[in-house]
């Protein structure tokens, strides 16, 4: 039988599959072995699963003492960190008006009935800005965004907006709880604005970032059947679940963060969360942090995008990058060369 040039493809790409197995990757779609229904019967995702878990307490415990006992107990039994009054009211006031006056290049993202917009706050924008340029060196934060993701170095920071209106009634996949990932990972929020509880706050379900013999049994049942789930981001490794089942696997309802403004939650987002569906149109504006690195090594910090003249800027050399390789044509992300956080959306 020949042999056709698909399963020529295919088999040229298998190292380049093997050695996914030992990063962060986690499309069921696009690995075929992280996909393979047979190898994940096998223990595959869940082995995958428990070894990154295993790594992360591992740096974890090396960047205990940078944190407040009290808040690092809090974190490990409900896998988040919740400070009011962040900043001191001057800095908070300040950053607030240099944010809301900030025009710069940044990209949005439609999905369903939520804008996303996003501003890099790299070097750039904070030599001109010293407030917010001051909240993002603060040692403290970083140790909390840290902890969360068991790494250090690399976060990247972007004002975000969250712009919620009637333009289109398609379900947003953001609303249904989920985990971004099968490792520990970071995501932050200062909420520059009063999140209301009707303007769909970020909900988090505590304890949910534990790895718990209920939930490797039910990570074990979604690895069989995730590559060729119906849902897209199932598909993509960010597994979804709805309320009813979280009982089953030992886990309360999710917290809803209606919050006041200067407020900062950290979460390690392989716990399961989402945002809240809005009962009306709604725009708020937040700095947000993420981290995320390979998480079988077994040392902080000390990778590419912690070196400090690529972590001050790669977020506007990865816009550029896409934009002449052509991925923002094929992105849901579309590039926009002036943004202000405050403005109506452009898609």
């Amino acid at each position: 039988m020949p042999v056709s040039l698909k399963d020529i493809g295919r088999y040229a790409a298998l190292p380049w599959h093997c050695l996914q197995l030992a990063t962060h990757a986690k499309s069921f779609e696009n690995n075929p072995l992280i996909g393979s229904a047979r190898l994940n019967a096998l223990g595959l995702h869940v082995q995958r699963r428990q070894l990154a878990m295993a790594m992360a307490r591992f740096r974890r415990q090396g960047m205990a003492s940078r944190l407040e006992a009290g808040e690092r107990e809090h974190f490990e039994e409900n896998g988040f960190f919740m400070r009011e009054n962040a900043l001191p009211a001057e800095q908070f006031a300040a950053l607030r008006a240099e944010l809301g006056a900030l025009r710069s290049t940044g990209w949005e993202m439609r999905q369903g009935r939520a804008v996303t917009r996003r501003v890099s706050l790299d070097r750039d924008v904070l030599g001109q800005n010293p407030a917010t340029a001051a909240f993002i060196a603060d040692r403290g934060v970083r140790d909390l965004i840290g902890y969360a993701s068991s790494n250090t170095g690399g976060i990247t920071y972007q004002l975000q907006s969250i712009i919620i209106d009637a333009a289109n009634a398609d379900q947003d996949p953001q609303t249904r709880l989920h985990a971004d990932t099968f490792h520990p990972t970071a995501k932050a929020w200062l909420f520059l604005d009063d999140v209301e509880d009707d303007q769909g706050p970020f909900s988090y379900v505590p304890g949910s970032h534990r790895l718990t013999p209920e939930r490797l049994a039910w990570e074990f049942k979604q690895s069989l059947g995730a590559s060729r789930s119906g849902e897209q981001m199932h598909r993509e490794g960010s597994f979804r679940i709805d309320e009813p089942q979280l009982a089953a696997l030992g886990l309360p309802m999710p917290r809803r963060f209606a919050v006041p403004a200067n407020t900062l939650v950290v979460a390690d987002t392989s716990g399961f969360h989402a945002r809240c569906a809005s009962r009306h149109a709604s725009h708020r504006v937040e700095i947000y942090a993420s981290l995320r690195r390979n998480p079988f090594i077994p040392w902080r910090g000390a990778h590419l995008f912690a070196l400090p003249w690529i972590a001050d800027h790669h977020m506007r050399w990865d816009i550029r990058l896409k934009r002449m390789m052509g991925f923002d044509k094929r992105s849901h992300w579309r590039f926009v060369e002036a943004l202000n956080a405050y403005e109506a959306p452009h898609i």
